[in-house]
C-alpha cells in the first residue's frame, strides 16, 4: 500500500502541480452558470511574491551568507493590461476610445454583465462595445476584471467564436483566460488543442478533472488512472466527477447499461465526458453556449437546425450560416423546424426566380409564429425589392425597415418613443451608454417612454444610426410578433 505522503507526491507529479500545499484560488463562474470550476489546485504565486499562508518562508527575506551564485528563479512575464485589448479599433467600431473614462472597472464589469440587449439593434451595439479596443479605466478593480466580464458576456449570449477570438488576443497564459478557452474548445469538440496548450503550459490546468481528462486524451491512460485514484483518495474530486471519470477511463463500463445522472451544474468537461461514454445529453435545457456542440457535422440535420435557430435568435450566429443550413437538405417531416426549413427552401426558389411574392407570406407566418421574424429579416431583407403588392409588399416593407434598409414609405415611429433631448456626460460615457441600452430594452416589455429616454441618450452620445434602428424595431414589434 502506498503511504499517504508518497501518494500525494505522486499525484502532484502526475498532474504537473507543486507537491507543496498551496492556498487555492477561487475560480470564476460564467454568467450563464454553465461553468463553476472547483478551486484551482495550483497557486498563482511566483518567486518574489509574498508567500501564501501556510507556505514555509513567509517572513523576512533571507540574507545571502556567501558569494556563491544562487539558483535561477523564473517568473511569468505579463502580457500587459488585458482590459485594453479588443478585436476592432474604436474608429472602426464607431465608438470613442475614451468610452470608459471616469468610470470604475468593477462598476463597468457589473453593468456589462447585467445590461440586457434583447433587441437586435442593441445586441449588435453591445457586441461592438465588448470587442472594441478601448482605453481601460484609470482605477478600480484589478486589471483583467473588465476584460473577463466582456468575455463572459459574449459567452453568456452564445457568441463563442467572438469570445474565443477576444480571449486569444490576451494569450492563454493567464489561468482564468485559459479556463474559458479550454471550455470553449470542449464545446466545439476541439479538446485536443486545449489539452496540448495545457500540457505545454505548467500551472494553468483548470481542475484535477481537466488534467485527468487531458492525460487520457493524449493517450496516457495509465497516468490518468493513477491520478484519478490519487485525487479520489485525497478528496480532490466531488463524487459525481469521480464516478464520471471512472466510467470514462475504465473500459469495464463500456457495455454497462448504467445511466449516469447529469450534474446540477453542467460544465463543458462533464458534457463532453457524457458524450464520450455514450450517454450524450440534450443541449436545449443547457446554457446557449452548449448549442454550438450540436453544430458539429457529426450531428443530424435536425439537431443542427434547432441549435442554429436557437443561436440565431440570440444573435450569436451569422444569418447566412442559418440560411445555408436550411438549404442543405429536403425536410424529412412536417411541423416545427421542418416547416421553417421547407418555407425557406420555397422562398429561396422564389427569390432565384425573381418573384418572392408567392412564397414570402407563408415564410413570414412560419417564422413569426416561432418568434423568428427578425431572423427572417436578417436573412432575406436585403434580397427583397419593393416590387411586390398586397400582403407580400407589406411584409417586404416591414422586413426591410427592421433591418434599416430604405423603403418607399417611411416608417412612422411610435409617438410614445419621443423624448426631450438630453446632454451626454463629459465622462463616464460608457456607464451612460449601458444604462441607455437597459432603458431601450424596457420597450420590449411595453415601457416605451423609458425606451424613448434611452434613445435620446444614444443620440446625445453620437450613436444616431443605432438609435434610429432601435426606434424602428421597437415601432415594428406589433407586426413582427406573433399574435397571442
Amino acid at each position: 500500500m502506498i503511504a499517504p505522503r508518497l501518494l500525494s507526491v505522486a499525484v502532484a507529479l502526475a498532474l504537473g502541480l507543486p507537491a507543496q500545499a498551496q492556498q487555492p484560488l477561487s475560480a470564476s463562474d460564467w454568467l450563464s452558470g454553465s461553468v463553476r470550476g472547483p478551486d484551482r489546485e495550483s497557486s498563482a504565486w511566483r518567486p518574489g511574491d509574498k508567500p501564501p499562508p501556510g507556505v514555509p518562508g513567509a517572513g523576512p527575506k533571507p540574507v545571502a551568507e556567501s558569494g556563491e551564485v544562487g539558483s535561477v528563479q523564473v517568473t511569468r512575464l505579463g502580457n500587459g493590461n488585458p482590459d485594453s485589448v479588443g478585436l476592432v479599433t474604436p474608429r472602426k467600431a464607431g465608438l470613442p476610445a475614451s468610452l470608459w473614462e471616469g468610470s470604475d472597472s468593477a462598476t463597468l464589469a457589473d453593468l456589462i454583465l447585467r445590461t440586457p440587449a434583447r433587441l437586435p439593434a442593441m445586441n449588435a451595439l453591445l457586441d461592438r462595445v465588448l470587442t472594441t479596443q478601448l482605453r481601460p479605466p484609470a482605477s478600480g478593480a484589478p486589471q483583467g476584471q473588465l476584460f473577463l466580464a466582456r468575455a463572459d458576456r459574449l459567452l453568456d449570449g452564445g457568441a463563442v467564436d467572438r469570445a474565443q477570438a477576444l480571449l486569444t488576443t490576451a494569450g492563454p497564459s493567464n489561468p482564468e483566460i485559459f479556463r474559458r478557452l479550454f471550455d470553449i474548445a470542449l464545446l466545439e469538440g476541439d479538446e485536443g488543442r486545449a489539452c496540448d496548450i495545457m500540457n505545454n503550459t505548467p500551472g494553468i490546468a483548470p481542475s484535477f478533472a481537466a488534467r485527468i481528462f487531458c492525460l487520457a486524451q493524449t493517450g496516457d491512460w495509465a497516468a490518468a488512472a493513477i491520478s484519478l485514484h490519487g485525487a479520489e483518495s485525497l478528496g480532490l474530486l466531488d463524487q459525481h466527477q469521480a464516478v464520471l471519470l471512472t466510467h470514462f477511463l475504465d473500459d469495464a463500463y463500456v457495455d454497462s447499461d448504467q445511466m449516469l445522472p447529469a450534474a446540477d451544474r453542467m460544465t463543458p468537461l462533464d458534457f463532453r465526458i457524457h458524450e464520450a461514454i455514450g450517454q450524450p445529453l440534450p443541449t436545449a435545457s443547457l446554457p446557449i453556449a452548449f448549442a454550438h456542440s450540436d453544430l458539429r457535422p457529426n450531428n443530424g440535420w435536425k439537431a443542427r437546425l434547432e441549435a442554429a435557430e436557437r443561436l440565431a435568435r440570440a444573435g450569436a450566429l451569422p444569418p447566412a450560416t442559418l440560411r445555408a443550413l436550411y438549404s442543405e437538405q429536403k425536410p424529412a417531416a412536417s411541423g416545427g423546424v421542418w416547416e421553417r426549413a421547407g418555407a425557406m427552401r420555397t422562398l429561396e426558389a422564389a427569390l432565384a426566380g425573381g418573384d418572392p411574392s408567392p412564397a414570402l407570406p407563408h415564410a413570414f407566418d412560419q417564422f413569426r409564429g416561432a418568434g423568428m421574424a427578425d431572423v427572417l429579416a436578417a436573412m432575406v431583407a436585403a434580397d427583397l425589392t419593393q416590387t411586390g403588392e398586397g400582403r407580400s409588399g407589406e411584409i417586404t416593407t416591414w422586413l426591410r425597415q427592421w433591418q434599416g434598409l430604405p423603403t418607399p414609405t417611411p416608417l412612422k415611429l411610435d409617438p410614445a418613443l419621443k423624448a426631450d433631448p438630453v446632454e451626454a456626460p463629459a465622462t463616464q460615457q460608457g456607464e451612460a451608454l449601458l444604462t441607455a441600452m437597459a432603458d431601450i430594452d424596457a420597450g420590449l416589455d411595453g415601457d416605451l417612454p423609458r425606451a424613448g429616454r434611452g434613445l435620446a441618450m444614444l443620440r446625445a452620445l453620437g450613436l444616431t444610426a443605432e438609435a434610429d434602428l432601435a426606434a424602428a424595431q421597437l415601432s415594428l414589434l406589433p407586426v413582427m410578433r406573433a399574435e397571442p
